[in-house]
C-alpha cells in the first residue's frame, strides 16, 4: 500500500508540473503579446497547485522580470517610453513596491487580494479602449500628476505586496482616462513592470531572507526558462500575427477566471 501511495503521490507531482509548465507557458505568451509580465496569473497557478505561498510571490516576481525586460528594451529602442511621465511616478513606485514585498501578509489575505485585484484588472482589461494620438494635456497640470502619482504609489504597494508588476492595473486606468497613445501606454507599463518587480523582489527577500529560502526559490527555476520561451513567442508573434485586442479579451477572460477562483479558495480558507 504504501508503495502504491508513493507511486500516486509522484504521479500527481508530475500532473501538476506539466499543469505549470503549460499555465505559466500560455501566460508568459499571452502577456507578452499585450506588452505585460504575468506576474498575476503566475500567483494564481502556483497558489492552486499547493505552493508555499511564501514563495509565490518571489517566483512569479522574478518570472515578470524575465518576460518584461525584452519588451522594455525594445520599447526604449524604438523610443516609445514616455521618460517624462515614467521616470517621475515609477520613482514614487519604487519604496512603495519595496514596503509591499516587506510586509508580512497571511495565506487568506494573499488569496483574497490577490483574487479581488485580479477580477477587477481582467474586467479593465475587457473594456474597450479608445485610441488618442498624443498625450493628454492634463497629465501636465499639479492635479493630474498628483492623482497619477497617487495611483503609482499605490499600485507600487500592491506590485511588491501580492508579487505582480502593477502594470496590468496601470495600463487599462491609463486608456480610460486617455492618456497617451496605445504604443506610449504599453511601453511605459513595461518599464513600470519591470522596475516594481525588482523593488517588491528585493523586499520579498529581505522579508525572508534565509539560505534555504533562496535553495527552495531556485527549485523552481526550470519555470524560469518556461516563461523566458513563452515570452520570446508572445513577444514575436504579438506584433506579427495576432490583433492585439483578440489576445487582449481573451487574456482578460483568463484573468477573470483565475481571479474568481482564488476569491473561492480564500472563503474556503477562511471557513
Amino acid at each position: 500500500m504504501l508503495y502504491l501511495k508513493n507511486d500516486s503521490l509522484k504521479n500527481d507531482s508530475e500532473i501538476i508540473i506539466f499543469a505549470l509548465i503549460f499555465g505559466f507557458l500560455i501566460t508568459a505568451f499571452l502577456y507578452a503579446s499585450v506588452g505585460f509580465g504575468g506576474g498575476s496569473t503566475y500567483n494564481a497557478l502556483l497558489i492552486l497547485a499547493k505552493t508555499d505561498y511564501q514563495l509565490v510571490p518571489k517566483i512569479a516576481l522574478f518570472c515578470n522580470l524575465i518576460v518584461v525586460t525584452g519588451g522594455t528594451l525594445r520599447y526604449h529602442k524604438n523610443k516609445l517610453i514616455p521618460w517624462n511621465l515614467a521616470l517621475p511616478l515609477v520613482a514614487i513606485s519604487i519604496p512603495f513596491a519595496w514596503l509591499g514585498g516587506y510586509t508580512p501578509i497571511s495565506q487568506f489575505w494573499f488569496s483574497a487580494v490577490l483574487g479581488v485585484a485580479l477580477l477587477c484588472a481582467g474586467v479593465a482589461m475587457f473594456l474597450r479602449h479608445n485610441e488618442v494620438s498624443e498625450t493628454a494635456d492634463w497629465i501636465q497640470t499639479k492635479l493630474g500628476y498628483f492623482s497619477l502619482s497617487f495611483v503609482s504609489g499605490s499600485l507600487g504597494f500592491l506590485a511588491g505586496l501580492v508579487g505582480i508588476g502593477g502594470g496590468i492595473f496601470f495600463s487599462p486606468l491609463l486608456h480610460l482616462l486617455k492618456t497617451a497613445p496605445s504604443k506610449n501606454i504599453a511601453a511605459f507599463s513595461s518599464f513600470f513592470i519591470l522596475v516594481n518587480s525588482i523593488s517588491g523582489l528585493i523586499g520579498q527577500f529581505m522579508k525572508q531572507g534565509d539560505v534555504q529560502v533562496l535553495g527552495q526559490f531556485f527549485e523552481y527555476s526550470w519555470l524560469f526558462l518556461v516563461v523566458l520561451v513563452g515570452g520570446q513567442l508572445g513577444n514575436y508573434l504579438g506584433i506579427k500575427v495576432f490583433q492585439p485586442e483578440i489576445v487582449r479579451r481573451l487574456t482578460a477572460l483568463l484573468v477573470i477566471y483565475v481571479g474568481v477562483r482564488l476569491i473561492l479558495m480564500s472563503i474556503k480558507i477562511a471557513g
